[in-house]
């Protein structure tokens, strides 16, 4: 059995267990991640660590975890937008599942939990060739559109 717990600006993540996350993260996105540091930027935003004053981040991050060993297996950082109802409120950042854990459910289990805790609509990037990309369209995500980026070089 796993368990699922949920983290937000008003119920933080102290920064060992950020550190366990962002570890845990950074090891089972495998090709499809980031480094430490940006996914760190991410958690940190989601849980307003950022700018503590100035209420405009926030978001949440979720873990699941194996009941008979509390070992992560499974987490998700939803960052907000603060632009509803022209863009979602809200961006899926990073879910992953432990490669040992796959296939058992704690994925789908921890996005269902992300969607319901979350405030508004849930937008998400997701490569073509990412398995994940059947889950998220089992449960009604859609492509609506082809993303484009221009990245400025220094």
């Amino acid at each position: 059995m796993i368990k699922i717990q949920k983290y937000h600006p008003n119920e933080s993540m102290n920064d060992e267990l950020q550190k366990e996350v962002v570890n845990f993260l950074y090891k089972s996105l495998e090709q499809y991640g980031d480094p430490e540091d940006d996914i760190n930027k991410a958690v940190n935003y989601a849980l307003n660590k950022n700018n503590e004053k100035d209420k405009t981040t926030g978001g949440l991050v979720l873990t699941a975890r194996l009941e008979e060993n509390n070992a992560v297996v499974g987490a998700v950082v939803i960052n907000e937008t603060g632009m509803g109802s022209y863009i979602p409120e809200n961006i899926l950042v990073y879910i992953a599942t432990d490669p040992n854990q796959r296939g058992k459910g704690i994925g789908k289990k921890l996005m269902q939990e992300a969607l319901e805790s979350s405030k508004g609509d849930v937008a998400l990037h997701v490569e073509p060739d990412n398995p994940a990309k059947k889950l998220y369209e089992n449960l009604g995500f859609t492509n609506k559109y082809l993303e484009m980026r221009y990245k400025k070089t220094i």
